[in-house]
């Protein structure tokens, strides 16, 4: 009689928290990113490609050139920030906004930029390019 009266406490499931880089980061960004523009997304893809999000701890700060755009961000981020969680693993993950007028939009404009950016993102890709003898053309 005492068990049945005892209520049972379901264990609270534990959400992932490990731990993951900047470059790891920027590569599920862009990724994101690039799903959106494929989906047809066009502008929300632009606007998460303006500038690049930086990483303190489990919280990425992303700066935007106008209210506009951070308004269409906020609309778009639980998709993001859900796609971020999933995929590095981290439930902690939060994504804090901040609108700089004064901020220069980033824009690569030729092959060699490009190639340089995403050599920041993923340092392998030189190894790729030296290994099939990989030239940049324009």
């Amino acid at each position: 009689m005492e068990q049945s009266s005892k209520s049972y406490v379901k264990p609270s499931s534990v959400l992932p928290t490990e731990e993951f880089n900047e470059t790891d980061m920027l590569l599920h960004w862009n990724k994101y990113a690039e799903r959106l523009g494929q989906k047809g997304l066009k502008i929300m893809e632009s606007i998460l490609l303006i500038s690049d999000p930086v990483l303190n701890g489990t919280r990425i700060t992303y700066e935007l050139p106008n209210e506009g755009s951070k308004l269409e961000f906020e609309s778009q981020m639980n998709g993001l920030l859900g796609h971020l969680k999933g995929h590095l693993h981290n439930h902690d993950i939060t994504i804090e906004v901040i609108v700089n007028e004064q901020a220069e939009t980033k824009r690569t404009y030729n092959n060699q930029d490009r190639y340089n950016r995403l050599l920041e993102i993923n340092p392998n890709l030189e190894l790729l390019r030296s290994t099939f003898g990989l030239d940049l053309k324009d």
